[in-house]
């Protein structure tokens, strides 16, 4: 089981947008991330910086290069687009974090 790391940033003032669009996350994009194999995934604010943590386990880190060829993620990410730091095709500018310490 991979776990995988990564940062973004949202837009000032959109905390709370931010977080009534994840308590209210899609069944069906919920669906999807659990069948691609992805648990324990949890995203966190640092409130003075507006960068968010994301963290999660893949059963297969390969089987997460398919999800931007879904429609449902591509949906998502162009319903986030207005809140976050995106890119050209509406998926988040997210950046991969490195691990340097782990206590099992």
């Amino acid at each position: 089981m991979a776990r995988i790391a990564f940062k973004m940033k949202l837009h000032p003032g959109k905390e709370e947008e931010y977080k009534r669009r994840h308590d209210e996350l899609w069944p069906e994009l919920e669906t999807l991330l659990k069948d691609t194999g992805i648990s324990d995934y949890s995203i966190f604010l640092d409130s003075e910086t507006n960068l968010l943590f994301g963290v999660l386990k893949a059963e297969n880190a390969g089987a997460l290069d398919n999800l931007p060829g879904q429609p449902v993620m591509r949906k998502w990410w162009a319903y986030m687009a207005d809140i976050m730091e995106s890119n050209a095709d509406h998926s988040p500018v997210s950046i991969p974090l490195q691990e340097v310490f782990y206590l099992p």
